[in-house]
């Protein structure tokens, strides 16, 4: 039992420090060249904020309070989850030298990315920040729900991830496929545009997109100040810890004739 116990201790302090550099090595290579640095994940959603509030306030008229806010809100969690399945899906194939080279636990790739894109998402939480001076909105007391809703979050891109990162090395024209699955995905959950606006079927189709409801929670606890319900962590958690699994066994079974096809 204990040489048990310190393998495992040995493999975690192992996988944590890959994960570490890996985390390190891409927050580097991401702002080497960039004049702004971290500043442009913040100004990123800032003007992707202001750019779609024009076009979507003005041109379509929605009469939602604190549109902008409302805007950069869905905007940027469902960036979290685009980008890090996006990077998650590929780290297998990009990590192939690595692993051609020496035994390593692979799952640490898709999760690093999705780790890596929860930094950047923390980042961009500056702008929403500004935003909330902006419209002199006190968040309340439910903001304190955040990490628990990016717990929920993490877990569902995780899942995605380890999934999409294994059937990509398989069938590569996966990569171009999801691009337009998280395009039609991004149309379909109320980013832009309110949920009344649908008729009442399709009110009920849509309590199917994960996302609607990471993203109703995440406007409930910061723009609505109001408490998620025991229902609405349910259903978050439940479509979290459901996808991980799912995503982490798929993961599991495939990883083992990686090596013949990266």
């Amino acid at each position: 039992m204990r040489k048990q116990q310190s393998f495992l201790r040995e493999r975690f302090a192992k996988d944590s420090y890959i994960m570490t550099t890996l985390v390190s090595k891409d927050f580097k290579l991401k702002y080497r060249r960039s004049v702004l640095g971290v500043a442009w994940s913040v100004l990123n959603p800032l003007l992707m904020m202001v750019a779609l509030s024009l076009i979507f306030s003005h041109f379509f008229r929605f009469q939602i309070e604190n549109f902008p806010l409302y805007l950069i809100l869905g905007n940027t969690l469902f960036d979290y989850v685009s980008r890090s399945t996006n990077y998650g899906m590929l780290s297998i194939i990009d990590a192939a030298p690595l692993i051609k080279k020496i035994r390593v636990n692979k799952a640490i790739f898709p999760l690093e990315k999705v780790l890596f894109e929860l930094l950047s998402f923390a980042i961009s939480l500056i702008a929403v920040a500004l935003v909330l001076i902006f419209f002199q909105i006190i968040p309340t007391a439910n903001i304190l729900f955040l990490p628990l809703l990016m717990l929920y979050v993490t877990l569902f891109a995780s899942g995605l991830s380890f999934a999409l990162a294994a059937f990509a090395v398989y069938f590569r024209d996966l990569v171009y496929l999801w691009g337009v699955v998280v395009l039609v995905w991004m149309y379909a959950t109320p980013i832009f545009w309110p949920i009344d606006m649908l008729p009442d079927y399709m009110q009920t189709v849509i309590q199917f997109n994960p996302m609607f409801h990471f993203v109703t929670y995440f406007r409930q606890i910061v723009l609505w100040g109001d408490t998620p319900s025991l229902f609405s962590n349910l259903i978050c958690l439940g479509m979290g810890l459901a996808t991980f699994a799912a995503g982490y066994l798929i993961f599991r079974k495939l990883q083992r004739r990686f090596i013949l096809h990266v």
